[in-house]
């Protein structure tokens, strides 16, 4: 018989050991087959396996255990077998006490340890972790209720898909704690599965899993479509309007606020409510708005989509574990059932979409576009209410911080460069797009970036480049179907191709997003005309002045039907998100400015030597060149003239900026053609602020005389 054959042996034959399931030394006999072990002896306490001092061998190879029949080890014909302890395999490790590969994949997945919970005092308090996960549940339950039935749905934390977690059984209680209802639907009767503040790794799996047009790209991050709608659709924004807000919001002509009532919000509400619970699984996001600590507020994104739970993961502010077991009742909800379209029956409603923002019910609905755009500017409208009533100035712009800790705000419109300029290499990134300046000081509202990659290029912007990654969504963009590397040039999709991305991918971002009061205020024009100088230092009324009117200019191509520049004037530069008259967020800046001494700069980052198709746009070198003249303080020192029209101061010496191109008229060869221009613009910014000629700002009109006098003559 081989040698093989002599040690082969089962479960019945074993020498020493009862038939009851117990192998041998009584260690589990799985398949009917022993338990080998290593030979071993006890010394001091300790055991010890073979070949080490001290250990206990056999003859053959010094230091080793041998087996017989082997050649060169000192074993004679006709020697005994080996009992099983002579036989040396390593089992320290334990078997894997999975039964199935289900059971074994659940192991593979490791749960978090939840932080003790504490009190408002900060004091630890007891909370059995069932009990907190109820609480958690009802509080979900209760933003989804239907307002007809008066009752939350059945909810459940986990995957539905993942049937072997066990997690509707772990929450079988909640059925009990909502009753059905007579006026109850289907949807009564089964669970709403909760993907509770998934981590971006879930995310993806849910997403490139259930989401058609979901994949990973060469640097990891993660390509989607936001369907028909690849940008927001600010006619179809609503505000519900009511006897507490109807003499405080800014309405009429020029405002984005669109008045709807409380009825059509409540129609539009229920039958978002209602698609969210027919669904197997909704996306629940609690999460923060506000670095400032005294003036954040908690809001919930409720949504259909993985894309739209990664994009608000990101640009919200990121819980703590321990701020998460304590989050509470929001203080504003998002029901985005994109998906599903309004009832264009229904009052008000001008196409199959509608965003509505209830300000007394702290809620907003979306209906009818998919783009996740519509959530983070929707907040950021809230924000533009909530802040300034609790006297905190709200501002749509970039901010970084200096290591000396100088702060600038960067205001301007879509491709005035401001993500780019507040992006520094060399200063500390405290946010691209949404701030508030408070007695604190300045604060990111948001935990993330929104840059446009159209036409991105490492070289021209490395930090956003690099930035692009794992946990990065990038929108509607067309990458190479086999090496999935990203297209930035190609606008096949859209031209509104977006990056959304933590700041923490940006590697000088400030952690956390807040810095002290803000020493200069630079407000970012593309002047496709040609006649604005590339920087002019401003008076306070001139600030406020070009702040209220937001210019930049639109270039032929851009638009269908644009063959020369076309002036944009948007108030207080993000008008679509502005909640009051553009006078009252202007008369904060102000107020802030004078008391903390900022200075205000006007920069313009469009066209030099003649208007769009005529001149060259503006250097980006050059640009950034001014606006670190502006941060290192050298500008202040220059000396300045005064131009005809608009009065800008102009400095005489920009370091690495030719001289010559700081004044407009010297890069135009035609002089004439230059003035004409001059005026044509400054006759549109007088066209433009009679919108606001008539509000007064204060107890008296000599705030609001004083900025219209800082106009074009």
């Amino acid at each position: 018989m081989s040698d093989v054959g002599e040690f082969s042996f089962d479960s019945n034959k074993r020498s020493g050991a009862e038939d009851n399931g117990i192998g041998y030394m009584g260690m589990g006999v799985p398949n009917g087959l022993a338990k080998i072990h290593t030979h071993v002896e006890e010394k001091g306490g300790r055991t010890t396996a073979p070949g080490t001092p001290g250990r206990t061998t056999t003859p053959g190879t010094p230091g080793r255990t041998t087996a017989p029949g082997t050649p060169g080890r000192g074993t004679a014909p006709g020697t005994p077998m080996p009992t099983v302890t002579d036989i040396c395999i390593d089992d320290s490790v334990p078997t894997v006490r999975a039964k199935t590969l289900d059971e074994l994949h659940s192991l593979q997945r490791k749960r978090s340890t939840p932080n003790t919970p504490r009190d408002a005092a900060n004091k630890v308090f007891s909370l059995s972790e069932e009990e907190r996960l109820r609480m958690q549940l009802q509080s979900i339950s209760a933003s989804l209720a239907s307002l007809t039935r008066e009752t939350g749905p059945k909810v459940v934390r986990g995957d539905p898909e993942r049937k072997t977690d066990g997690a509707e059984k772990k929450f079988e209680h909640a059925k009990s704690h909502y009753p059905l209802q007579p006026n109850i639907s289907d949807s009564a009767l089964k669970f709403t599965h909760i993907m509770y503040n998934l981590s971006p790794a879930e995310l993806y799996e849910q997403a490139i899993k259930y989401e058609k047009g979901s994949f990973i790209t060469s640097t990891g991050a993660l390509a989607t479509l936001s369907g028909a709608k690849t940008g927001r659709s600010p006619r179809d924004k609503r505000v519900v309007k009511d006897e507490l807000n109807d003499d405080e919001l800014w309405w009429g002509k020029g405002s984005p606020n669109i008045e709807m009532d409380e009825h059509t919000f409540l129609v539009n509400r229920e039958r978002a409510v209602d698609y969210l619970n027919s669904l197997e699984k909704v996306f629940v996001n609690d999460q923060f708005l506000n670095w400032d600590l005294e003036n954040r507020i908690r809001v919930r994104i409720i949504s259909a989509r993985a894309y739209h739970s990664l994009f608000m993961s990101n640009m919200c502010i990121r819980p703590t574990p321990e701020e998460l077991e304590n989050f509470g009742t929001p203080d504003f909800t998002i029901y985005n059932a994109g998906q599903f379209p309004c009832n264009r029956y229904t009052h008000y409603m001008t196409s199959s979409t509608s965003i509505d923002i209830n300000l007394q019910r702290k809620e907003m609905v979306i209906l009818g576009t998919q783009y996740a755009g519509e959530m983070k500017k929707g907040l950021f409208s809230v924000m533009h209410y909530l802040m300034p009533k609790r006297g905190v100035l709200s501002v749509h712009s970039g901010c970084n911080m200096g290591k000396d800790g100088d702060v600038a705000l960067f205001f301007g419109l879509s491709g005035t460069g401001k993500t780019t300029l507040s992006t520094d290499p060399n200063r500390y990134l405290i946010g691209d797009d949404e701030h508030c300046w408070s007695d604190n000081g300045v604060s990111n509202i948001e935990g993330g970036c929104y840059a446009k990659c159209i036409d991105l290029a490492q070289e021209k912007e490395p930090d956003i480049w690099n930035a692009i990654k794992f946990g990065t969504v990038l929108e509607n963009v067309v990458f190479d179907e086999h090496t999935r590397e990203v297209y930035y040039v190609d606008r096949s999709v859209t031209e509104n191709t977006r990056a959304c991305y933590p700041i923490e991918h940006i590697p000088n971002a400030k952690i956390p997003c807040v810095g002290p009061h803000a020493k200069n205020v630079i407000l970012l024009a593309c002047d496709a005309f040609g006649v604005l100088p590339p920087v002019s230092k401003l008076t306070l009324p001139q600030t406020m002045y070009h702040f209220i009117s937001g210019y930049t200019a639109l270039i032929a191509g851009t638009e269908d039907g644009i063959l020369e520049p076309q002036a944009t004037f948007s108030a207080c530069f993000g008008a679509a998100f502005i909640m009051l008259h553009p006078t009252r967020y202007a008369a904060m800046l102000a107020e802030r400015m004078r008391r903390h001494g900022a200075t205000g700069w006007l920069v313009n980052t469009g066209w030099s030597g003649g208007s769009y198709g005529v001149g060259q746009r503006m250097k980006l070198s050059y640009t950034r060149k001014i606006i670190d003249a502006i941060h290192n303080g050298s500008l202040l020192n220059a000396k300045y003239e005064e131009t005809p029209v608009f009065k800008l101061q102009i400095p005489d010496y920009v370091e690495g900026v030719p001289s010559h191109i700081l004044h407009p008229e010297n890069t135009w060869s035609d002089a004439q053609a230059y003035k004409e221009t001059l005026e044509k613009l400054a006759a549109l910014f007088k066209k433009n602020f009679e919108n606001f000629s008539d509000y007064k700002i204060g107890n008296d009109n000599r705030l609001t005389q004083e900025i219209l006098e800082a106009g074009p003559l």
